[in-house]
């Protein structure tokens, strides 16, 4: 799938669709909480996973917590101490519902390709980042 760039192709920057999902107030799921969700598969701790994606353990937690009380079965689970000093594991439920947003995603994206095509010609350049 081609993807229309933000700031002309050597930004790197790609402008497309994000899907948010709400449950009540809260998102339950969206673009960060996917890649956080991928990041503690990757490194099987929050605080890692918030590490590599340069947020606090704080804000990585609240996430993991809003996601986790938004759905019918926790998405992560956690254990602590221990010799291996603890650690997270993204659930089979986790999986299952990282891998639907996912898919969501990427028929949405396809389903506007062409539309966002021509919606990107009408922004402004943005400066390198």
């Amino acid at each position: 799938m081609a993807r229309a760039r933000e700031g002309g192709a050597a930004s790197g920057r790609v402008a497309k669709p994000q899907i948010r999902i709400l449950f009540r107030k809260a998102i339950a799921m969206g673009p960060g909480k996917a890649e956080l969700l991928q990041a503690i598969e990757r490194t099987g701790s929050i605080s890692a996973a918030a590490r590599e994606m340069d947020m606090s353990y704080r804000r990585a937690w609240l996430l993991v917590d809003t996601m986790n009380t938004s759905f019918k079965h926790p998405l992560v689970t956690t254990e602590t101490g221990g010799q291996r000093g603890g650690g997270a594991v993204v659930t089979e439920f986790g999986l299952d519902v990282l891998r639907r947003y996912l898919e969501m995603e990427a028929r949405a994206a396809g389903a506007v390709e062409k539309e966002m095509g021509e919606f990107v010609k009408l922004m402004a350049k943005l400066p390198p980042a």
